[in-house]
């Protein structure tokens, strides 16, 4: 963790990192975590930025029509069932939440379209709680690591709450998806040239 902490200023930060380093507005930083689900980051930060210079607060995302939505973010990923879980996202924080993002894990994962894996990233960065965000690159590269032995994202999440030094909770995800997206690809990781190559077990390589 170390090493990678030393390294990640070298790389390019996910993009619900720098909406948060730049904004600080929880609401862009969930809505963006909710688009960025089974999408590359360059299109989540184009549909992001494209969202959000139409609607920025849950009060004008709850007016736009489906229609407007999914001609906005598109292309990301599932991009008509995402169109219509935002205005219903944005009624209910304004409804049940007086317009703000709740800053619990239990409430978060009642909202429409949040798992485990946006209500942690939302935490972390975007109250800077304690939190293990585990997506795909957290899943593939602890397992490939040897650092955990588990089948999904869930498993993988519980089984790092149990063996990770709770310092690096908030910031694992941030480390894991920058090596990810710049290193340690899904098919064919530059082992040479990644500064953990002496330390990985490289299960499944």
């Amino acid at each position: 963790m170390k090493i990678l902490k030393e390294e990640y200023v070298k790389w390019d930060a996910p993009i619900v990192t720098k909406i948060a380093n730049r904004t600080g507005d929880t609401f862009r930083i969930l809505i963006s975590t909710v688009l960025s689900a089974r999408t590359k980051d360059a299109v989540t930060s184009k549909a992001s930025k494209r969202l959000f210079e139409v609607a920025s607060t849950p009060d004008e995302m709850r007016k736009l029509s489906i229609e407007e939505i999914e001609k906005l973010i598109y292309p990301v990923g599932f991009y008509h069932t995402k169109a219509r879980r935002l205005p219903e996202l944005a009624g209910i924080l304004i409804e049940k939440y007086d317009g703000k993002v709740p800053d619990s894990l239990d409430e978060l994962l009642k909202l429409p379209g949040v798992g485990r894996k946006t209500a942690n990233l939302v935490l972390t960065v975007g109250f800077g709680k304690q939190g293990i965000c585990v997506d795909t690159h957290v899943h593939r590269i602890s397992n490939r690591f040897g650092y955990v032995k588990t089948k999904n994202p869930t498993e993988t999440e519980f089984s790092l709450r149990e063996k990770l030094p709770s310092r690096w909770w908030t910031i694992y995800n941030d480390l894991l998806v920058t090596l990810g997206q710049n290193i340690c690809f899904p098919r064919n990781p530059d082992c040479e040239v990644c500064p953990l190559n002496k330390l990985c077990e490289k299960v499944n390589i």
